[in-house]
């Protein structure tokens, strides 16, 4: 076989038409060969003799799409000083772009022997564990356009590729669970219908079923454990892990640009499913174990921000530059559109503390690819000051965390959250306004994959996990939620009209609110996974997605049917997606005397700040002003739109509203919680300023005065 030297960028394994490139980074390592695996078993081994900057790379001709390898690392052994390289373990490569194959759990793939832990394991990994695989970069994109949606016009739609797809009946068998399913006409029917611009996927990078839960007869279901940076999760393919699972994910970006749907992706750039000092080695515990982790004091042991083991070493150019080419990957050849960032408080501890000046933000700013897409924060980890929600540079959008708390707790009744309430339906700018950002820097959502889903966080008070395994001591045990009288399952008819009367004002909330709304896959519909707020392991009918003809009862297409008219409410008027926060006056240039938002108390008088204080207030109105928009349209031109009335009664009893006098003469009630579908625009009842309007309890009512 030939080999020639090559070259030391681009990292990884790059096919060129006519034979392959191969490098890979180590300063740890004495030397490291490169083997290329055979069906039968067996591989052949190549020394990479040349070197630049710690990357060993060679060139060999004729070496094609589809070829198998990974590498082995002579090196120092030495726990103690932080080096864990086993030659005796073959390694990924921390840029293949396709990973081949699954884990099987035993002692083979771990560096030490179970029952010595502080003994060298030579057993051969090969047989069971992954291998790299060369792929073909090559693929016919057509016209494929980004969408490009700005905030303003963006829902983002939360969704698990196998969770959304395995239990649709539109789907053929062989494609459910699959990327080829997202690009299925089924999917996107739904989607746009629904109004989604924007799938945010949980995490596609190819992740590790940990080898506790896989003895347990359980699976990594959510993901949150990745081991390749740039290769789609095999097992989400439906024809071939030997790069089809690179073409199958292309396709359905392409599928889904076409209808104008976005892709972001869940990264987990945190940490590895390499575990802590007694977790396995697969790739860059290997590889350099020094150089990608946070090690403390005693090198032997990790430092751990995230609660899986391991911290990556975000002052570590290797970790930047890795984490760098891969998001630049992901969007130059993977067309995605945007990153949600796991964990993301972990990203900024360049050393000990969250520094918003960390190298990784300074990388992203200037980086003229990746500061272009859309970049969403989880802002917090289980570190020391992890909780960072309000707190990322100005070219980030963030998780509010704090809006779905609030927003919970106001419609299960708790007392005190009228001034939080209106400051997180207004777009939070407490969180947003003192360093620049503005309302669309938050990403609004009442529920996502981690916690209740929208129909047990009306049905359950406590989680019920016992399906994790864990004796239900896993998963978030203060929930804010309220089970309306009854804890779970109920035939009840006053308890469930009462939950669906509580969906349907979270959803409602949740559309016209300031900011980005998020929905969770299946919110729509009112699924439920029995009352596990940690799904994280229930890779089974519990997580995936029961469409409403998998579904019992009417309630299902009522929601359904709600959300839609929801999402197209906030779609077809600016007021409720505005760029700049409300001044709380009039607005200059706009002939409007009128305030640009007002607050009122039940009886129709201007809130007072003992009316903000009450202890036990639970209902308000806020008056949006649609002909008082300060910011222009795209080409300058004024912006204006109807007025609205949003009325809120959150008390356990039913309240009469008066329509203020001042604020309009005539509206219209467009949204009425407390009936079964809302009201359909267009048909409500005609109300006059001074009525009074009976509110049941909790419930809310949005009225529509004409520009």
């Amino acid at each position: 076989m030939q080999v020639w030297p090559g070259q030391a960028y681009p990292l990884g394994a790059t096919y060129d038409g006519a034979g392959t490139n191969f490098a890979v980074f180590s300063e740890a390592a004495d030397r490291i060969e490169l083997c290329l695996l055979h069906d039968d078993g067996s591989e052949t081994a190549i020394e990479l003799r040349e070197t630049d900057a710690f990357v060993r790379h060679a060139y060999l001709p004729g070496i094609m799409p589809g070829q198998r390898y990974g590498f082995r690392v002579h090196g120092p052994y030495a726990p103690e000083r932080g080096q864990r390289c086993n030659s005796a373990k073959l390694l990924l490569d921390p840029y293949a772009k396709a990973i081949s194959g699954g884990i099987e759990w035993g002692e083979e793939v771990y560096g030490y022997h179970f029952g010595s832990p502080g003994r060298r394991n030579d057993l051969d990994s090969a047989p069971h564990t992954m291998s790299s695989v060369v792929v073909n970069p090559y693929f016919d994109w057509g016209d494929d356009r980004r969408p490009r949606t700005e905030y303003h016009h963006t829902l983002l739609y939360e969704a698990h590729v196998k969770g959304l797809t395995m239990r649709h009946p539109g789907l053929p068998d062989e494609l459910r669970g699959t990327y080829a399913a997202l690009a299925h006409p089924a999917i996107i029917e739904h989607l746009t219908e629904l109004g989604v611009t924007a799938l945010e996927l949980m995490p596609v990078h190819q992740f590790v079923n940990d080898h506790r839960l896989v003895d347990m007869g359980l699976n990594n279901y959510w993901g949150y454990n990745t081991i390749g940076f740039f290769a789609p999760h095999n097992a989400y393919a439906s024809w071939g892990d030997r790069g089809q699972q690179v073409l199958e994910f292309k396709s359905a970006v392409r599928a889904l640009h076409e209808a104008g749907i976005e892709v972001i992706l869940d990264v987990v750039y945190n940490h590895t499913a390499e575990g802590n000092h007694l977790g396995p080695t697969l790739s860059f515990k290997g590889l350099d174990n020094a150089s990608y982790y946070r090690l403390t004091d005693d090198p032997r042991y990790y430092m751990d921000t995230t609660g899986t083991g391991n911290s990556l070493l975000m002052r570590s150019p290797h970790v930047l530059q890795l984490i760098m080419d891969s998001l630049r990957y992901w969007v130059t050849e993977m067309h995605v559109d945007g990153f949600r960032f796991d964990l993301a408080a972990t990203l900024a501890r360049q050393f000990h503390e969250v520094d918003r000046l960390s190298s990784f933000f300074d990388l992203v700013q200037q980086d003229p690819v990746v500061s272009q897409v859309k970049l969403i924060a989880e802002p917090w980890d289980v570190g020391e000051g992890g909780y960072q929600v309000g707190n990322f540079p100005p070219l980030w959008t963030e998780w509010n965390g704090k809006y779905r708390d609030t927003v919970r707790d106001m419609w299960r009744g708790e007392p005190q959250t009228l001034a939080e309430f209106a400051s997180r339906l207004t777009g939070s700018s407490d969180l947003y306004q003192d360093d620049g950002r503005r309302p669309l820097a938050s990403i609004n959502f009442v529920t996502c994959h981690d916690g209740f889903t929208l129909h047990d966080l009306v049905s359950y008070n406590e989680k019920r996990n016992d399906a994790n395994g864990e004796d239900n001591r896993d998963g978030e045990s203060h929930n804010r939620s309220w089970n309306c009288g009854v804890e779970g399952d109920t035939d009840d008819p006053e308890v469930l009209e009462l939950r669906a009367r509580q969906m349907r004002n979270f959803t409602a909330t949740l559309m016209l609110s300031q900011g980005v709304p998020m929905l969770s896959h299946g919110d729509e519909f009112g699924r439920t996974q029995s009352g596990n707020n940690n799904a994280y392991c229930q890779d089974n009918e519990l997580s995936w997605v029961p469409w409403p003809e998998n579904a019992e009862g009417e309630g299902d297409a009522e929601l359904l049917e709600f959300t839609r008219a929801m999402v197209w409410l906030r779609r077809d008027h600016p007021v409720f997606r505005r760029r700049r926060f409300f001044h709380g006056r009039p607005v200059e240039g706009t002939h409007d005397e009128l305030s640009d938002i007002a607050w009122f108390t039940p009886e129709g008088e201007e809130m007072t700040q003992r009316d903000w204080d009450s202890t036990q207030a639970r209902a308000l109105s806020v008056f949006l002003n649609g002909n008082a928009i300060s910011e222009p349209g795209p080409r300058g031109e004024r912006i204006s739109d109807d007025s609205f009335l949003l009325m809120f009664n959150a008390s356990p009893k039913t309240l009469e509203f008066v329509v203020p006098v001042n604020h309009g003469r005539q509206w219209q009630v467009v949204v009425d919680t407390a009936r079964p579908s809302g009201l359909e625009r267009g048909t409500g009842a005609k109300v006059q300023a001074g009525d009074r309007l009976s509110l049941v309890d909790r419930s809310m009512m949005v009225l529509q005065r004409p520009a």
